[in-house]
């Protein structure tokens, strides 16, 4: 990619900040400079529903100033997100208009899954050490002010990602009442968090052997900073953590702040993240806890970097289908039904490319529908499509936007039940044509897919597609019986060609 100057603008529950980069393709990312306002917007957000007047003033003057900073670097590009502050309030839409007309912005709100994985994205890209770290059991904690994220690997592959609605603001509103009247307050600061995490340790902890916490948030790296033994870069060991938590337990919020060398304003932050820290270094019982010190600031710019043509050595794409297939798994899905099925849709996918037009993400959305589309028969085997629609609408996929995991469960859900046009469609949701489309061509190569293995005997894993003229090919070689297969693929040709515009024929051809 060419040399540019890139502006990162993020506004979070406490903070509203802005970080300067210059990307290129050798020097990767660069950052030039930055300024954090302390802005406590999730104040508002989790005790209100709503963002006042006065804290909206206070952004866009921020965000003005901001500009200003902007020109002064010779910003060519720009991208401004906002995470829970912004997305859990009931004004969303309004405040998101005033930010437009009184700063020319327009923000993106992105979804809890996205901002996670920006946030990874941020981490696996700039730390060097993070490929070889996960290779052994790790947990990476990403603590905001209103929700914490866990995300689980194993072997180096990310299985599964679970959000707590309890970040370090929303902590300290719920026991505000409680923060000066006890000397407790700390103790009810943990009893919160562990009625949090006593479900994530039955149902996702159990039988883990986690060696590695790796942990984005505020004052980690001051923290880790205490320790007298900080031999590994940015890390301590369990022990090293609960002494350097002891020490800053023991002192007042003003004396935390100037012992962290941090502005007073954020002093009643700490003990609140410093807890979390611990609780969630105990409930995993990890041995070593990492701080890699990046933020949701680098995980804009490498998110802008990676699709404007910058490679990185860890592919993201592998760590969506991999948590993907722990789910199924989860759901007791059959792993050669689900491995044959992904490899005859990314085969008819690739072959209507033309005849689709789609890329690269679609691609992934078809797969993912693949590998969740029989996570509903654990649940009931008559109504399988719906509980399958469930289950995904109700599961946070790391990586997927919660429209792209709408546009999945439906794939899934009308893939054995009747399809709906836009019009009714429409109705209940609040995706646009475009996703419409998308939903029904995925649609049409999925019912074919799952009728090339409608037995679930993998009579049809040797298949080939081809298009010629107005009409797909579908050839299989196979000795086995297949008019099964062949009736259930003839019941699908008009829906497929209503959507592609193509129909479709089948063959057989022996196997020597």
């Amino acid at each position: 990619m060419k040399k540019i100057r890139f502006a990162a603008i993020y506004i979070r529950s406490y903070e509203t900040g802005i970080k300067i980069y210059e990307l290129s393709g050798k020097q990767r990312m660069r950052e030039l400079n930055s300024v954090v306002a302390h802005l406590e917007l999730g104040t508002d957000a989790f005790t209100k529903e709503k963002v006042g007047q006065d804290m909206i003033d206070k952004l866009c003057k921020t965000l003005n100033d901001f500009k200003e900073f902007m020109k002064e670097y010779d910003v060519e590009e720009y991208r401004v997100c906002a995470t829970s502050a912004l997305r859990e309030v009931v004004n969303t839409r309004i405040l998101l208009d005033q930010i437009k007309i009184k700063t020319g912005f327009d923000v993106e709100i992105l979804s809890n899954s996205e901002q996670r994985f920006i946030g990874y994205k941020s981490i696996a890209s700039k730390w060097d050490d993070f490929n070889e770290v996960i290779k052994k059991g790790t947990a990476i904690i990403d603590v905001g002010g209103g929700s914490i994220q866990i995300s689980l690997f194993d072997k180096d592959s990310l299985i599964t990602t679970q959000n707590i609605k309890l970040g370090s603001l929303r902590i300290r509103e719920t026991l505000s009442a409680l923060e000066n009247r006890s000397g407790h307050y700390g103790q009810y600061i943990e009893e919160l968090i562990n009625t949090e995490t006593y479900h994530l340790k039955k149902f996702y902890l159990k039988d883990r052997n986690i060696k590695n916490l790796i942990v984005t948030g505020e004052f980690i790296t001051s923290l880790i900073d205490l320790s007298d033994s900080n031999e590994i870069n940015k890390s301590a060991s369990f022990e090293e953590y609960m002494k350097i938590f002891d020490k800053i337990a023991s002192l007042t919020p003003r004396e935390a702040a100037k012992k962290l060398g941090v502005p007073p304003e954020n002093a009643r932050l700490i003990l609140p993240f410093a807890i979390i820290y611990k609780q969630f270094l105990q409930v995993t019982e990890a041995e070593r806890i990492w701080a890699p010190d990046r933020d949701l600031g680098d995980g804009i710019a490498y998110d802008y970097a990676e699709k404007n043509g910058y490679k990185s050595q860890h592919n993201f794409e592998d760590d969506i289908i991999a948590s993907a297939k722990h789910m199924a798994k989860r759901y007791q899905s059959g792993k050669n039904h689900i491995n044959t099925m992904e490899d005859i849709a990314m085969k008819l996918f690739d072959a209507t490319k033309k005849v689709h037009g789609f890329g690269g993400r679609e691609r992934l959305l078809l797969r993912i529908a693949v590998i969740l589309c029989d996570c509903g028969k654990y649940i009931s085997s008559v109504h399988s499509q719906q509980c399958s629609y469930q289950i995904v609408m109700a599961t946070e996929i790391i990586g997927l936007s919660h429209a792209e995991r709408e546009i999945v469960a439906n794939i899934i859900r009308f893939s054995g039940e009747e399809f709906l046009y836009f019009e009714e469609f429409s109705k209940v949701t609040s995706l646009n044509v475009r996703d419409y489309l998308v939903i029904a061509k995925l649609t049409a190569c999925l019912r074919t897919v799952l009728a090339l293995d409608r037995s679930y005997r993998r009579k049809c894993k040797n298949v080939t597609f081809a298009v010629k003229e107005k009409e797909l090919m579908i050839t299989v070689i196979s000795n086995d019986d297949i008019a099964l297969e062949r009736e259930k693929v003839n019941e699908n040709i008009a829906f497929f060609q209503e959507n592609f515009g193509i129909t479709m024929s089948m063959k057989q051809k022996k196997s020597i």
